[in-house]
This record gives C-alpha cells, sequence and structure tokens, in this order.
C-alpha cells in the first residue's frame, strides 16, 4: 500500500473531505478580495470599448477602482502576514539519526510495515505523548526559496515527537506497539490536500498570535493597526474553519488507527496500560520530587531515569499495579539511544523550563543535582532554607521598633533564596524549634499573622528570581511567557507556614535525635527516622498551624526523640 493509500480507508476520506472543505473556504477569501477588482477591470474594459460612457460611469469607475487598490493592499497584507506568520513549534529536543540509529532503524521499519512515508526526525518532549509536527512552514525555513520550499513540503514527512518517559519505562515491542498508530498518521499527511489545509490553518493561527503578541518601539502605534485588521480577519477565518478542522484531524486519526491495528495489536493493548501508569508516575514525579528541586535553584538531570524508580515503587505499593515492575528484566527502550544520559540531561533541563520556568541553560543558581545527591543538595537544604526564612520572618515580627537588623552574607547558602527577606535582628535568640510552637500555640491569630509575613517574603523573593531571570539570554523557547504548563497553583499562606513549621521540626529531627534527609520516589522529600520514613508529621504540624494545639505535635516530637530546647542549624 502506497503512502497514499490512505485516501481509501474511510476516515482518510472524511479528512480529505474536510481538506476540501477548508480549501474552499481559502478559495472564498481570496475570491471577496478578487471581486472589486474583477468589477472594476468590467467598467474599465466596457469604458474603453465606448460602453458605459458618461460622468456618472466615470465616477463608478474610479470609485470602484480606488476600493479595489484598497481591498487588494489589505488582502496582500493578510495574505503575507499568514504566510510569514511563525506557527507554534513544540519545544522539543532534537534526536539526530546519529544519536539514535537503532531508534530510526525501528521508526523506518515500522512506517515500511504500515506503507507509509517515515518521519523525517526524531525528537524528544519531556511529557507523557507523542505526535506528528510539521516544521516545514516557510518562516521555519527564511533561506529558502519558493520553489524549494515547495519542494521540501513535497517530500518531507512531518517530524516524530516521542515522549522522553516512554523511552525509558517502556520495552521497545511496547515502544514499537504505541508509535503504530502515530508514525501511520504520515500516510494521510502527505496528501497534498491535508497538507496545504494545515499549513493554511497553522498560518492563520500563527497571524492570530503575532497580532496579539505585545509590540514596542516608537513605531508600535502606527503598527497597531494593520495588525489589529490581519488579526480580525484571521481570527474571523479560524472561526470558520475550527469545524471542519476538527472533523478532519479525526479522520486523519481514525485512517491511522485503522491502517495500525495490524501492527502488534495485542502487545498495544498491554503498552496502553503502560502509557497510563506513565502518565501517573511522571506526574508525581514532577509535582513531589522536581519541583521542591526546581524551586531551591537546582534541576534534577536524569527525570527519565527517575520516572523508571517512580512506577517501580508504584508497583510495588499499588496492588492494581503489581507485576508491571517484572517486565523491566526485558530491553528499555531507551537502549534505543547511544548516549542515554546525554538525551535525558536535555529533557530533564526542558522540563525545568517548560514545567517552572527555570533558566535556559545551567547556571550559578540553576545547577544539575543527581540523585545519589538529592537528599543532601536539596531536600536538607530545601529545609535549612525553609527553617532560616521563618524565623527570619518571626523576628522581624517580634523585634522592638527601630531595631537594626543585622546584613545577610553575600556567601551563605541561603542568599539566592531568601536576600529579599529580612535579616535576624543582631539580639535575636537562638533559632530554637520551642520558639516557634509556644509562638503559635501562645495566642489566637498568630498563625494567620505569621502565613502572611511568610506568603509576603515568598512573594518578594520569587519576584526577585524572576527580574533575575528577566535578565538572561533571549528564551529558545520562543516569545511565551514561561512556564509554558505550570505544575500547581500558587500556594496559600497557611500552606506555606505549615511547609515552613514542616522543615523546622525535620530540621531539628536531623539535630538532635539523629534523623536524615531522604527521597522519597512517589512523594519527595521525606524525613528518616531510624532508616524508615516518617509520614505522619503532616496532621500535628496542621494541628499546630491551623489550629494552635501544640499537644498532637509535642507527642510526636515526644515519640521520635526530639529536643525542641536546642538550636536548630540554619545554614
Amino acid at each position: 500500500m502506497s503512502g497514499t493509500g490512505a485516501s481509501e480507508e474511510p476516515g482518510a476520506l472524511s479528512a480529505r473531505a474536510r481538506a476540501h472543505a477548508l480549501l474552499r473556504i481559502r478559495g472564498r477569501a481570496a475570491a471577496v478580495a478578487i471581486l472589486p477588482s474583477a468589477v472594476a477591470v468590467v467598467l474599465l474594459v466596457a469604458g474603453a470599448q465606448g460602453f458605459a460612457v458618461g460622468s456618472g460611469w466615470d465616477t463608478a469607475r474610479w470609485a470602484v477602482t480606488a476600493c479595489a487598490v484598497v481591498v487588494l493592499l489589505l488582502a496582500a497584507t493578510v495574505a503575507v502576514a499568514v504566510v510569514r506568520a511563525r506557527p507554534a513549534v513544540s519545544p522539543t529536543v532534537p534526536l539526530p539519526e546519529r544519536d539514535a540509529p537503532d531508534l530510526y532503524r525501528l521508526v523506518g521499519e515500522l512506517a515500511d510495515r504500515l506503507g507509509v512515508p517515515a518521519p523525517s526526525a526524531i525528537a524528544l518532549t519531556p511529557d507523557c505523548d507523542s505526535w506528528l509536527e510539521d516544521r516545514t512552514h516557510p518562516a521555519a525555513n527564511p533561506g529558502l526559496g519558493g520553489a524549494r520550499i515547495r519542494n521540501r513540503r513535497e517530500r518531507t514527512a512531518p517530524v516524530l515527537v516521542i515522549g522522553s518517559p516512554f523511552l525509558w519505562w517502556m520495552r521497545v515491542g511496547e515502544l514499537r506497539a504505541v508509535l503504530a498508530p502515530v508514525v501511520a498518521g504520515t500516510g494521510p499527511s502527505a496528501h497534498p490536500d491535508i497538507a496545504a489545509a494545515r499549513r493554511f490553518v497553522r498560518g492563520l493561527d500563527g497571524a492570530v498570535a503575532d497580532a496579539e503578541a505585545p509590540r514596542s518601539g516608537p513605531l508600535s502605534g502606527l503598527r497597531g493597526v494593520p495588525r489589529f485588521f490581519v488579526g480580525r480577519t484571521a481570527r474571523l477565518l479560524l472561526r470558520s474553519c475550527r469545524g471542519h478542522v476538527a472533523e478532519m484531524e479525526r479522520g486523519v486519526a481514525a485512517a491511522a488507527s485503522v491502517r495500525a491495528q495490524g501492527v502488534d495489536y495485542g502487545l498495544r493493548i498491554v503498552a496502553q496500560e503502560q502509557v497510563g501508569l506513565a502518565y501517573a508516575g511522571w506526574d508525581r514525579l514532577l509535582t513531589r520530587v522536581a519541583l521542591p528541586a526546581w524551586r531551591m535553584g537546582r534541576w534534577p538531570s536524569r527525570l527519565d531515569a527517575g520516572v523508571v524508580s517512580a512506577l517501580t515503587e508504584l508497583s510495588r505499593r499499588d496492588r492494581l499495579a503489581d507485576g508491571f515492575a517484572s517486565r523491566l528484566g526485558e530491553r528499555p527502550a531507551c537502549d534505543l539511544l547511544e548516549e542515554p544520559g546525554a538525551a535525558d540531561e536535555a529533557a530533564s533541563l526542558l522540563a525545568a523550563r517548560l514545567f517552572h520556568g527555570g533558566p535556559a541553560r545551567p547556571g550559578p543558581d540553576w545547577s544539575p543535582v543527581d540523585w545519589q545527591e538529592y537528599p543532601e543538595e536539596v531536600v536538607d537544604r530545601k529545609w535549612r532554607t525553609e527553617a532560616a526564612r521563618l524565623h527570619r520572618v518571626l523576628d522581624a515580627m517580634t523585634a522592638p521598633a527601630g531595631l537594626p537588623a543585622a546584613p545577610v552574607s553575600p556567601t551563605s547558602p541561603t542568599t539566592t533564596a531568601t536576600a529579599a527577606s529580612p535579616a535576624r535582628p543582631v539580639d535575636a535568640g537562638p533559632p530554637t524549634l520551642a520558639r516557634v510552637v509556644e509562638h503559635l500555640a501562645g495566642r489566637p491569630g498568630a498563625g494567620e499573622e505569621l502565613a502572611a509575613g511568610i506568603d509576603a517574603a515568598v512573594a518578594r523573593e520569587e519576584e526577585a528570581v524572576a527580574l533575575r531571570r528577566s535578565a538572561d539570554a533571549p528564551d529558545p523557547c520562543g516569545p511565551d511567557a514561561l512556564p509554558l504548563f505550570p505544575l500547581q497553583p500558587p500556594r496559600t499562606g497557611t500552606e506555606l507556614l505549615a511547609d515552613h513549621v514542616t522543615a523546622l521540626v525535620c530540621c531539628a529531627a536531623v539535630d538532635t535525635a539523629g534523623a536524615a534527609p531522604g527521597l522519597d520516589w512517589l512523594d519527595g522529600p521525606a524525613l528518616l527516622v531510624d532508616g524508615a520514613r516518617r509520614a505522619d508529621l503532616g496532621v500535628p504540624v496542621l494541628s499546630l498551624v491551623e489550629d494552635g494545639d501544640a499537644e498532637p505535635l509535642r507527642s510526636w516530637l515526644d515519640e521520635v526523640g526530639v529536643r525542641i530546647d536546642k538550636p536548630v542549624r540554619l545554614v
């Protein structure tokens, strides 16, 4: 079956019909643009041949001609904006064939088996998804002429984007089964009508985005009028295309699914279960494990390897996932890469960029961290930093008016995250857990007041970090605001206070009870007491923070053997 044979399938027939409808919309728009010109030509020819003469006809000819010129100029402006607009391109990690020859071979053999064109390239995305992406738009190839662009479109298949967690969690056979319907989509994509319809819609979408992008400069006001017109026109055309686009893509997906049914059908059912499991483990790893490190200015450099540990732990705890870890004896799909560690590191940095808005490259305040270093470099440092912030805010609230504050040392490990917070007064007592417990349990409303202070301090620090990042190099992910996909909504003051009190308790347990910082693959930072994780600290801390009741926490501290009167190390 040829690459365009998918047009014989019902789904592809529906996709072609919708593509024709989209092209008709484009044709009608062009017809509306040239209609005044056609009327002007008829009037001018009639006048030249002695018909339609007289002052009234002359006025009509000049009016219609002027209208035609204006409409043509406006239409040309819109057409140029649509052609020049850069469609949205997903931020990915390119994977050249020299870095993954076995993966390219697997995809090529899969395309041959499906009878479709092979993808032109492969890229990785730090997400649990895979898709085809056309990157042959003229805006992405400014150095190519019109003829060369047309030839490139005719011979260039879409880029295959693969979710990097799939490569580490899935086995080779499972990855092939999952990719079969995606690769099969290159068949319908190769049809010229579908490709032209997609380019038209992507151009309109890019024109709308360009029109809405903020501009600065002395001529920004003058350029705003044509940009507004282009944006309104492109948005109007997009609204008329919306239904046809959705039906066209559904038809393409249906055709690809039908074509891929004969490839590893039984294995694909098992592989789809692994996709759902990978989603769950990847989300827990990002929100519970990676996010605390990102907030500390560190980014785990082996997120994809970490998802294997997270999912293995999930299969151990959850009986519904029991048995999935037994597959790990088979060949992992990441073996198809020449240097899995380098690909994992690049995908991990991009994940921090997309989900947290971190810098585009490592630096003094944005350094990688290995999993072996995570407990000491992230967990312990996070606890010490939050405990220090909690005491600084408490000192600022209880210090006498006019008392000078001691400067923060620029060499302190906590300077990066806490330089904007008030420094401890010179005569403040030693930082102890007892002081915080007595403050929160001593009077009504103490928790709300302290929570507001911590919330303000964190906001100042995050603003300072954002200002530093705005002065960094231009964003390779594009002009969109980062993070593109924030993981969590902003934390409330009460949640921040509970986190800070928990951190102080953990610091006291490490310093006085022989506890140790640890890493739980599903829940993130963990406190280890006698080598075992203590996960029962949350309820006593909430009782203290929300209700001012310190008894549950005191009982917990007595059980663990924590000395609340001993000073806590903050650095």
